[in-house]
């Protein structure tokens, strides 16, 4: 079945992981996506074995609805080739430092020129102008620089990163919505524009309300570890049987019916526990309330009585819990991936379904320059004389 972007082609010069994430992601919407990588050792994060197939398990993760075509942009033959596949495409993502693409004369003057209808992703890390644009900058750096790491830990303890590369991510996939909202407003211009998404614009865009905050008066938001901001109570509580649970029951309906559980419903009597907003005034007497009430009973007896009475909680689950989790599998949440060498590999899918559209796996993650012939055949109508002479010349 033909996928919401079909009929869409896009170039991933990117490398590393917000850019090809964001390619990823048009892939498995349907667009035809061509990742153009350095021959003899392809992207970084292929690894040492790129040139036999040997990829790293981290590859596989942002390079799936791929094909790969190998090309030297150093080469004068390789960037023809380039803006002679410019002119063919709809979609290019790039992440390299503010300028690179300028110096090889494939800015954004240079492109649109070779194709006015192109849309151009620029992935970076604090923007393609502006003081600090030639910074250097990874998912850490976004986090430490835009205010996450101070907003992240307990609230005795040092700042600290998140447990997964967020904002990489989050990065990526924002330049996919922007790419795919300029690829509908070219429907009306008939002109391609620049999607320009820095990750320390993503890392900002997760700070709720720190920055009014501190507009209003001067505060500084500190860290809270797993307690919410703006409720009580809302933390993760240790059980008897040694385990936790996280709960969420800040609101009165799920406060009243955590009380009913709990046996405990006198204490709506009490004026620190009546109402939301004198329970977040009081969230230190609250949480060692319900702590209490917590380490009285197992797990999994307090798990079930509260989602029976829709008071929403969760374990603290790892990814053992994770893949036989049965709403992850009734989802098809874990999908199977398939690569020339490593053989097929589960892992996560995309998080969005299309009912009409579906988002599917149509293609394994490619190795190293695995659909060079294929692509310039298609996309050029080279001849294999031809490619032939481009890979005897070391272009490709």
């Amino acid at each position: 079945m033909a996928g919401a972007l079909d009929g869409i082609k896009v170039l991933d010069l990117a490398r590393y992981v917000a850019g090809p994430y964001c390619a990823q992601m048009l892939g498995d919407f349907g667009a035809d996506v061509v990742k153009i990588e350095k021959p003899d050792t392809g992207d970084i994060m292929r690894g040492p074995g790129a040139a036999t197939g040997d990829d790293k398990l981290y590859m596989l993760m942002f390079n799936r609805n791929k094909r790969s075509l190998t090309l030297d942009l150093r080469h004068p033959g390789g960037r023809e080739i380039l803006a002679s596949l410019i002119r063919e495409a709809d979609v290019l993502v790039e992440n390299f430092r503010p300028g690179t693409m300028e110096a090889m004369d494939f800015g954004w003057e240079q492109v649109s020129a070779l194709n006015p209808r192109l849309v151009m992703a620029r992935i970076s890390g604090f923007g393609q102008d502006g003081p600090w644009a030639a910074r250097p900058a990874f998912d850490a750096i976004a986090q430490a620089e835009g205010g996450l790491m101070h907003l992240t830990g307990s609230a005795d303890g040092e700042a600290t990163m998140f447990g997964a590369i967020v904002i990489d991510y989050s990065t990526g996939t924002n330049a996919a919505l922007g790419v795919m909202a300029a690829l509908h407003a070219r429907e009306r211009t008939g002109r391609g524009q620049v999607v320009d998404v820095p990750l320390l614009d993503t890392a900002m865009s997760f700070l709720m309300t720190a920055v009014a905050e501190h507009h209003r008066d001067g505060t500084v938001m500190g860290r809270q570890g797993n307690r919410d901001r703006y409720g009580a109570p809302t933390n993760s509580y240790r059980t008897r049987d040694g385990e936790r649970l996280h709960l969420m029951a800040a609101n009165q309906k799920h406060f009243e019916a955590l009380l009913e559980i709990m046996g405990e419903t006198q204490v709506l009597g009490d004026p620190r526990f009546a109402t939301p907003a004198q329970r977040l005034e009081d969230a230190d007497l609250v949480d060692e309330t319900v702590a209490g009430w917590f380490l009285r009973h197992d797990r999994d007896w307090l798990l079930d009585r509260l989602l029976a009475a829709g008071v929403p909680c969760a374990r603290l689950a790892d990814v053992s819990d994770l893949v036989e989790n049965p709403q992850v599998e009734h989802r098809g949440q874990i999908i199977e991936v398939g690569h020339a060498k490593l053989g097929p590999v589960k892992m996560q899918g995309n998080p969005i379904r299309l009912t009409d559209t579906p988002v599917e796996t149509h293609r394994a993650v490619p190795t190293l320059g695995q659909h060079s012939d294929e692509i310039l055949g298609e996309w050029l109508n080279l001849d294999p004389d031809a490619i032939a002479a481009l890979r005897q010349d070391k272009v490709i």
